[in-house]
């Protein structure tokens, strides 16, 4: 069986755990740095075996050892931006954690393809990748995936239609500066431009930007969960089964669409060496100044983070 590691044992990672053993994707190792956390979901998780018939073995652990061997390893670990918080106060915390963990992963999993999920996304997958010094395509982040999916939910709202028929496509940085592609996403191969009104895509384009902030603003505390632990697990399924699915995740770019030395959401081809191929679509020219103005976003951030040391 696969071995499967997910570093951070709160709302998001533990859900994903639930997904991935009901899947039976593999053998699940819970890690996280509060004692007792991963050890009781894991053992919670796997009381729930017998009752939703999977077998998948679901261990939890303060200690990165037992991560040894894991095919794949994502990671929720960090801390929410608080009240008061700066961008630059998030960039330090999360990008100490993320430096350990990536340390962590190299020494006991070095042959592991990486998943991250901790915010800021797009610049915690590049200090990933830097602190790990593994290849580029075996370190990507969830971010396309999980905004397609908010896309897609509000079109079939909308349209009163199956979220089986539809296909969405969100390229740029997880955050504000995402760009959803309505030429590009399409209703059983029928691009919503011919079914919708300018006025009406403009509206759900403009809830999937803030589609993770609703949800905040609504729960009061705490944020998403559900969603992007189901992103996650259709990742670390395409890596597993190698399917070479085509989906939207945050990848190192090496002169696609024009940039390089960055990760940003654009579709790619996934399967078991990872990132396979980033696919690069014909961009109209609004859609590409939109491209790289989340681009600019995410440079910004790169150079805090060289600034931070």
């Amino acid at each position: 069986m696969p071995k499967i590691t997910i570093i951070g044992s709160g709302a998001v990672g533990a859900t994903a755990a639930q997904r991935i053993a009901e899947m039976e994707l593999g053998d699940i190792v819970m890690t996280d740095i509060v004692e007792g956390l991963p050890q009781g979901k894991a053992l919670d998780l796997a009381e729930a075996g017998p009752l939703r018939g999977y077998d998948s073995k679901v261990t939890g652990t303060n200690d990165y050892k037992d991560i040894e061997g894991s095919d794949v390893v994502v990671v929720t670990a960090g801390i929410a931006r608080k009240p008061g918080m700066t961008r630059e106060d998030l960039l330090k915390i999360n990008g100490k954690i993320i430096r350990e963990v990536s340390h962590n992963i190299a020494r006991y999993a070095p042959d592991s393809i990486v998943i991250t999920v901790t915010n800021p996304l797009d610049l915690m997958t590049y200090v990933m990748m830097n602190a790990t010094g593994f290849e580029p395509r075996r370190v990507f982040g969830m971010s396309g995936v999980l905004d397609s999916g908010r896309f897609a939910t509000f079109i079939a709202m909308e349209l009163g239609c199956s979220v089986r028929d539809i296909s969405a496509m969100v390229l740029g940085g997880h955050g504000d500066t995402i760009v959803p592609l309505p030429r590009f996403t399409t209703v059983s191969c029928v691009p919503i431009t011919e079914l919708m009104s300018k006025d009406t895509i403009r509206r759900l384009v403009d809830r999937t930007v803030i589609g993770g902030a609703e949800i905040v603003n609504l729960l009061k505390t705490g944020s998403a969960y559900y969603a992007p632990s189901a992103a996650i697990a259709n990742m670390v399924e395409a890596v597993l089964k190698d399917t070479k699915r085509v989906m939207p995740v945050c990848a190192y770019l090496e002169g696609e669409y024009g940039l390089r030395d960055i990760y940003l959401g654009v579709p790619v081809k996934l399967g078991r060496r990872g990132v396979e191929k980033v696919i690069e679509l014909e961009l109209a020219p609004e859609e590409k100044k939109s491209l790289d103005r989340s681009a600019e976003a995410v440079k910004s951030g790169i150079a805090s983070i060289k600034a931070l040391g």
